[in-house]
C-alpha cells in the first residue's frame, strides 16, 4: 500500500515540546522498548545497510530528483543476538508517496543468502507468497546490477502511532551516523561511525489518506517546521566523500 511521508528537520531543543505536544494524539510503539536510563520512552536503534551500483545510480536519481526510484537496503534492529531478524527491503518512492517490499531471515543466514539468493531456503515463508516474491525483486536487481554495499546507517527511533488515526507513525530519529563501504560485518558496529547531525534530528510523519491529519498539520504550522528531501543513504554517503557540515 502507498503511503505518504514527510520529514523534517528539528533542532533537540524543540524535541521535548514536540513530544508534550502529541502526547494527546499519540501512543507509543507497541516494538519499542525503554532507553535503559530509568525514564520509558518507545526507542530502539535501526541499522540499515544500503547498496548501490558502482556508478551509485541510486544516489544519483535522489540527487537528481527523480520521481520514481527505489533504494535497497538490508535492515536490522539494536544490538546483535541470536535471533537478530534481517529485513530485506527495496523502499519505492513514486512522486510523493512510498511503497516497501519486504522480506526477512535470520541475520545469522544473511551471508549464505547473498551468496547464494536462495529464497526458498532462507526466506521466510508467508501464506501469501508475498514475502518469497518481495525478496526475488530484491535479488534480481542486487544480482543483475551488480549492487554492493554503499553506506552503513544507524539511529536511534522513538516511534509513535496515531491514536486517533491508527494508519499516522511519528518518528524522531536521533544520533544518526553512518560508514561507508561496510562489510556484512559491520552492521553491528559501534564505533569508528561518523555522525551527520549533531544539533538535529529528523522527524518523520507518515500516513496514508491524501491529507495529513488537522493535528499533525498544526504542529508543523506551531514549530515552523519546512518539509525536506531528507535521504538518509545519501546524508550517510555525502558525509564520508564531501565537505559536509554536520549541525
Amino acid at each position: 500500500m502507498l503511503r505518504y511521508e514527510r520529514k523534517y528537520l528539528v533542532p533537540y531543543e524543540a524535541l521535548d515540546s514536540l513530544r508534550s505536544r502529541i502526547k494527546p494524539f499519540v501512543r507509543p510503539d507497541i516494538y519499542a522498548n525503554g532507553n535503559g536510563n530509568g525514564s520509558y520512552l518507545p526507542q530502539y536503534s535501526v541499522r540499515s545497510i544500503y547498496f548501490d551500483t558502482r556508478n551509485l545510480d541510486c544516489h544519483q536519481e535522489k540527487t537528481e530528483g527523480v520521481e520514481l526510484r527505489k533504494k535497497f537496503r538490508i535492515r536490522t534492529y539494536n544490538d546483535y543476538s541470536n535471533e537478530a531478524v534481517a529485513v530485506f527491503e527495496i523502499k519505492k518512492k513514486i512522486e510523493n508517496r512510498i511503497q516497501k517490499h519486504r522480506s526477512f531471515a535470520e541475520w545469522e543466514d544473511v551471508t549464505l543468502l547473498m551468496e547464494t539468493a536462495d529464497i526458498e531456503k532462507y526466506i521466510q515463508p508467508d501464506e501469501t507468497g508475498q514475502s518469497a516474491e518481495d525478496a526475488s525483486r530484491f535479488f534480481f536487481h542486487i544480482k543483475k546490477r551488480n549492487m554492493k554495499p554503499t553506506v552503513l546507517i544507524v539511529y536511534e527511533r522513538e516511534a509513535y502511532h496515531g491514536l486517533f488515526d491508527p494508519g499516522v507513525r511519528i518518528t524522531f530519529d536521533k544520533n544518526i551516523r553512518s560508514l561507508i563501504s561496510p562489510g556484512l560485518k559491520d552492521m553491528f558496529k559501534k564505533r569508528d561511525l561518523k555522525q551527520i547531525y549533531r544539533n538535529h534530528f529528523i522527524l518523520e510523519i507518515k500516513y496514508f489518506t491524501p491529507e495529513m491529519p488537522t493535528w499533525a498539520k498544526s504542529l508543523i504550522e506551531e514549530f515552523k517546521l519546512r518539509h525536506q528531501a531528507l535521504s538518509k543513504y545519501t546524508l550517510g554517503y555525502d558525509a564520508h566523500t564531501q565537505n559536509s557540515i554536520t549541525y
